[in-house]
């Protein structure tokens, strides 16, 4: 949706307002050049939409596979306008890759469903390491952009 335009939205744009919000981000370790690249290019583009930092919740996993219970632990603190989900799957030989990208993603949206929040999913799936770098920065950026949309509008129609 956002993908083709990479610079940040301007802040008048209330669509993409994020001063008021607050936000959780679960981060995934394996894979960590990706994932911290996702995360740094997240955490910059709610910076760039006026999120602030203390209204920032950073919090690490072991994987893609552990992403959806700490989503959950999240949204049980009822104190988040939206969710951020950040891994990198890549595939390998085994039918693994299917397994953790299948069930991470279905937890991811358990999760939004569930609570009725907002969960942006930037858990990449990529066939090699040289598709998720090229994807990590744009994703990041996505990930903080669809967050902040979506807090908006569930915050404007609940």
């Amino acid at each position: 949706m956002f993908g083709a335009d990479k610079a940040s939205p301007p802040l008048e744009d209330p669509v993409h307002d994020g001063h008021k919000l607050y936000i959780g981000i679960v981060q995934a370790r394996f894979n960590p050049s990706i994932t911290n690249a996702l995360a740094q290019a997240c955490r910059s583009e709610l910076a760039a939409m006026g999120v602030p930092d203390k209204h920032i919740t950073h919090v690490l996993v072991p994987g893609a596979l552990e992403v959806p219970v700490a989503l959950q632990a999240l949204a049980e603190k009822n104190e988040f306008d939206a969710l951020i989900a950040l891994g990198c799957i890549i595939r390998g030989e085994t039918y693994h890759f299917e397994l953790v990208a299948n069930e991470s993603g279905a937890g991811v949206s358990r999760i939004a469903l569930d609570y009725q929040l907002p969960v942006a999913n930037a858990i990449l799936t990529t066939e090699n390491l040289e598709q998720a770098i090229a994807r990590q920065e744009e994703k990041g950026r996505d990930a903080a952009r669809v967050a902040v949309e979506m807090a908006n509008l569930i915050n404007k129609i609940a």
